[in-house]
């Protein structure tokens, strides 16, 4: 019993590895008009609502990041919805479950990361619910059919940086090649948020699309891990923030000097409603 069955298949994304194929093909023609100058991407932020609203984007994202020269052996993905109170969580042995068929937990790279810094270590049958991190593994599985993952959730903080850096290094030091992901979401807005600052209607998904959430996204392209946490902490654009900024942080470890844009979207445009989420795809 090795394997973390997946919670949202067949709600937030297809059950079925046709119906993920069909849907993740239909992602890529969507993202054939996307443009972006990063030549050999070590890393990306993701968003991670259900693939109706955001798999695109992210998708999109991780089909770039899986065309890189060299194959990563590992896929080091930040995520979960943390406060800056929260601990670190790790799985670090087991398989996740896909609909493509499970995805291997690099073992010997998340027992020497657990070796060094501190977790609350979950396990295939014991965890907590989070979709920050399962939206993602049906991609990864698909476009990185030999890498295996190591998934963790962390809170945003400084230590948060510092362990991202530590992962790049362990890495090296196992002679492990590695891409990063770090999954977020942007501004929650509207009354089922409790986020109703700038009122409703277009002059509020105005505000949440070219200000709120345009600041974590400027900050991001910049790569500026600290302002990342910032931003979310102070103006609520990033549920995930520290997600974001680990894997800023590891990209720049790993060789990064910018990011890029890759494309970005609300809930607004597909539903449009007095409560709505912004996304973003980010390479760097």
């Amino acid at each position: 019993m090795n394997l973390r069955k997946s919670e949202f298949s067949g709600s937030w994304y297809p059950a079925t590895a046709q119906a993920c194929e069909d849907q993740i093909n239909q992602f890529l023609r969507e993202g054939k008009h996307l443009h972006d100058t990063v030549s050999n991407p070590v890393g990306g932020i993701v968003p991670h609502a259900g693939w109706f609203f955001s798999g695109s984007i992210a998708c999109n994202v991780i089909h770039r990041l899986s065309q890189r020269a060299d194959q990563p052996d590992v896929v080091v993905v930040f995520g979960m919805h943390l406060h800056t109170g929260s601990g670190r969580y790790i799985m670090p042995d087991g398989q996740w479950e896909t609909p493509f068929g499970p995805i291997a937990v690099d073992s010997v790279l998340a027992n020497e990361i657990i070796r060094t810094n501190s977790f609350q270590l979950e396990t295939p049958d014991r965890y907590h619910q989070d979709n920050t991190i399962e939206l993602q593994m049906p991609f990864i599985r698909y476009f990185f059919k030999d890498a295996k993952v190591v998934a963790m959730g962390v809170p945003p903080t400084a230590e948060t940086l510092s362990l991202a850096r530590s992962v790049v290094e362990t890495a090296r030091e196992q002679g492990r090649a590695i891409s990063v992901i770090g999954s977020t979401d942007l501004t929650h807005y509207g009354p089922n948020y409790g986020f109703t600052s700038q009122g409703a209607g277009s002059q509020a998904v105005d505000w949440v699309r070219k200000k709120n959430d345009r600041r974590v996204i400027d900050a991001m392209i910049r790569m500026d891990a600290e302002a990342v946490i910032r931003e979310g902490l102070s103006h609520d654009n990033a549920c995930c923030a520290g997600a974001a900024a680990g894997a800023i942080a590891a990209g720049k470890a790993l060789g990064a000097a910018r990011g890029e844009e890759l494309a970005y979207a609300t809930s607004y445009d597909k539903h449009p409603g007095s409560s709505f989420v912004g996304y973003v795809g980010v390479l760097f």
